[in-house]
Parts: C-alpha cells; sequence; structure tokens
C-alpha cells in the first residue's frame, strides 16, 4: 500500500427491496440482523454497534484471500437517524493499521409498492492506495454492490430490475 495525494469520489446505488421500511430499517439497527449481511469475513472476527446518533459500529475480521493474512478494521459514527427513512454515517476502513478510506453515507429509504427504494450514497475519499488508478475505486464500488446484495439476501427477493450503479 502506498500513501498518496487522495482521491475524491461518489458512489451511488439504488434498488427496490421486496421488504417494507421498517424491515429494512431493523436489517441496519439490530446487531443480529446486521451480522447477517455486514461484518468482515475471515476469522478473529469482532462486531459491535451502537445505533444512535452519537453511536457507531466497530468490525473487525482477519482476511486471508491473497494467502497473507490482514487485519481489517471498520468503524463509523452516526450522525443522523429519522426511522425508518434516514440513516446518515461516517466511516473509515483500515488494513493493517492503515487508514484506506474515510466516507460519509446516506441511506434513504421510502415506501415504494409493497417494499422499500433504498437509494445510498457514498461520498468517499481514498487516503492509501494499493494499485493502479482506478483500482481501489472499482474495488470500493463492487464491495458497495456485493455488500447490498448481501442486504437483499437476508430480507428477501428484489422487486424489480437489477440496481444501477454510478
Amino acid at each position: 500500500m502506498t500513501a498518496d495525494a487522495p482521491v475524491h469520489g461518489t458512489a451511488t446505488l439504488s434498488r427496490t427491496l421486496a421488504a417494507p421500511p421498517k424491515r429494512v430499517w431493523a436489517a441496519f439497527a439490530d446487531l443480529d440482523l446486521r451480522d447477517r449481511w455486514f461484518h468482515i469475513p475471515g476469522s478473529a472476527k469482532t462486531h459491535e454497534l451502537d445505533f444512535r446518533v452519537g453511536g457507531g459500529e466497530r468490525t473487525t475480521g482477519v482476511f486471508d484471500a491473497s494467502g497473507a493474512p490482514e487485519l481489517i478494521e471498520w468503524e463509523s459514527r452516526i450522525f443522523d437517524l429519522a426511522a425508518p427513512r434516514r440513516i446518515v454515517f461516517g466511516y473509515e476502513l483500515s488494513v493493517e493499521g492503515l487508514r484506506r478510506n474515510v466516507s460519509l453515507v446516506t441511506v434513504a429509504l421510502t415506501p415504494e409498492g409493497g417494499g422499500t427504494r433504498l437509494d445510498y450514497t457514498e461520498q468517499y475519499v481514498l487516503t492509501a492506495r494499493t494499485g493502479e488508478p482506478g483500482q481501489d475505486e472499482a474495488h470500493l464500488r463492487g464491495s458497495l454492490q456485493f455488500l447490498l446484495n448481501r442486504l437483499e439476501g437476508s430480507l428477501g427477493e428484489r422487486q424489480e430490475a437489477p440496481a444501477r450503479l454510478r
């Protein structure tokens, strides 16, 4: 990993989930439900959640996908909650003690049909890069897609066409 000039960007993903807003909200607010779809893969995992304004979340794990174990740490702080329609939080992600990115995230939940439209917007700054230009942004966006696929899987099937990612 190298520490370079920061890279700023925005990732937006929207989709309609089959679950009502209160159920989607619970998937963010309840640690047992959240842990079904949001956690660091690998071994030596921890996961704590204090779902209130001023609270936050911390999850860690040792990931060994490349053959070399790496400690991954994700820590957030919640800035705004409007149940069951809006969550605003900031987070930082570190790998082996090196901060990789810092983000501000807004999750908007809107009733749609019998389900929920979820609009996820992440404004990020990459503070350390691992490879070629654009590789880390692609990884962040791919991770976001994977994460929301896991959320969707924990809630049931989607109501409409695949999500769009900008």
